[in-house]
């Protein structure tokens, strides 16, 4: 039986391609919001849902970093996705034909070059994937959308132009989440995801991130964030390689709790491999 994978956006997004590639032989399950895709899997409706946390251009992903901890659900796995903009069109239109592009404004603006070396008129669209699809409905070919490969696939579109994005290292990490962990074995590359608050000691944090160093546990992210708009109430978010279980991340753990009033694993997961 197919699982369902729940993922923001309509079908043919970015998160849609995230989705298929941690979950290739699942059905996809498009939510209207990220609020909506986590429901679903702590209802139950989906299996995994797959979120994206950071994109290499535009930094995090605010909205997951404040939802995903007090979800209650468990981080399973990672995946990178390089970000390839794509000219689509109704099949039989041609570069001659087009004369406007539609899409998501961040999408627009990454492809600045291409629209200017076409003179093309930009309209913006609500999302990449909702673009390609209007201009499927719309069937004029004097306007293309820029989306996803995979979002041509969806709505039966041509891909007129491969790659045309500014930046060529435009990438996005995704996550997946499921209602119960699975911790992977020791050894191999794993990530283990957490979240802490310091206590309101003179330098707190500096002495509870002490234990990374000495041990020698590599920190590969740290991220604070006020909890409850407060300006006093401050969480840190961190992302370390290595398994709770490896001698060196429990001596740092210990010494970050002494530190800490709060302290909370979000994930223990195979690590992922950027640019695949």
């Amino acid at each position: 039986m197919r699982r369902k994978i729940a993922f923001q956006g309509e079908p043919g997004a970015f998160s849609h391609a995230a989705a298929h590639a941690l979950f290739p032989t699942d059905e996809a399950l498009p939510c209207l919001t990220f609020e909506d895709t986590i429901i679903a899997v702590q209802t139950g409706t989906a299996e995994y849902g797959v979120v994206p946390v950071e994109n290499s251009l535009y930094g995090r992903i605010t909205d997951i970093y404040h939802l995903l901890p007090e979800s209650g659900l468990h981080i399973t796995g990672e995946h990178f996705l390089r970000v390839e903009m794509n000219l689509l069109a109704v099949p039989g239109a041609t570069m001659a034909d087009i004369k406007s592009v539609q899409s998501l404004s961040v999408a627009l603006g990454q492809c600045r070059k291409f629209i200017g070396q076409h003179k093309l008129k930009t309209i913006n669209g609500v999302d990449t994937a909702g673009s390609a699809r209007e201009v499927a409905e719309r069937g004029d070919k004097s306007v293309a959308a820029i989306a996803s490969r995979l979002a041509a696939e969806v709505y039966g579109l041509t891909v007129l132009a491969s790659n045309i994005e500014d930046a060529a290292h435009n990438t996005t990490r995704f996550l997946s989440i499921a209602r119960h962990p699975e911790e992977p074995p020791q050894g191999g590359r794993v990530k283990t995801t957490f979240v802490f608050r310091v206590r309101n000691v003179p330098a707190a944090l500096y002495k509870a991130m002490g234990g990374f160093a000495t041990n020698g546990v590599n920190m590969t992210k740290l991220e604070s964030y006020m909890l409850d708009g407060s300006f006093t109430a401050t969480q840190f978010y961190a992302d370390i390689e290595g398994h709770p279980s490896d001698r060196a991340v429990q001596l740092a753990f210990e010494e970050l709790k002494f530190f800490t009033d709060q302290f909370r694993i979000l994930g223990v997961y195979p690590a992922g491999t950027v640019g695949i």
